[in-house]
């Protein structure tokens, strides 16, 4: 596997080695001893999730204030522009944001350590999106950041429509008074 730096620290790409033919491909889409060898990230997966939602959907930007999930994601049909923010307290990085498209066709994943917010914003007219986290989900931990917070100004992209946000992500939180893990 490839491994790509960010602009946040620890937010990595990961691109697959992917073996096709005629037939089709095949690819590891995870192996833990390879992981940690390739990206320094040691750690053990406990959840795995599957979403699906139409385009223009944006779910985000979410985080847990105890028990911080770190997250690889990846898109197993359609495309997610899919976006990290660095809500690290102290972090040289706090505020930042890195973006990319997720898609069945790029087989890209993303490696999200715990402590950042997360969210993703689909492109195509439906989107399979799955992740493991280092962490199991807890509602009550669960916060969310505005998606289009001014302070962030995160570069979305237009899908030809505002946004299809769930009534929690409507009521997402400014970065600057988020209730965020010390």
């Amino acid at each position: 596997m490839k491994i790509i730096a960010t602009n946040i620290s620890d937010v990595l790409v990961i691109e697959p080695v992917i073996f096709g033919d005629e037939r089709g491909f095949f690819f590891e889409s995870f192996n833990q001893r390879n992981f940690g060898k390739a990206t320094g990230v040691h750690t053990d997966f406990v959840q795995d999730n599957h979403s699906r939602s139409g385009r223009g959907v944006l779910r985000g930007l979410h985080y847990q204030v105890k028990n911080p999930q770190g997250k690889l994601v990846r898109v197993v049909r359609g495309a997610v522009f899919d976006v990290a923010v660095d809500i690290r307290l102290g972090s040289p990085t706090f505020g930042r944001w890195f973006g990319l498209e997720l898609s069945e066709h790029n087989q890209k994943q993303l490696w999200i350590p715990p402590g950042l917010a997360h969210g993703f914003l689909v492109l195509s007219e439906s989107a399979d999106f799955l992740y493991k986290t280092t962490e199991y989900y807890a509602p009550e931990n669960e916060r969310c950041i505005i998606w289009n917070d001014p302070d962030l100004d995160i570069a979305w992209p237009d899908v030809g429509s505002a946004p299809k946000l769930s009534i929690k992500d409507q009521n997402g939180q400014r970065v600057t008074g988020a209730e965020i893990a010390k």
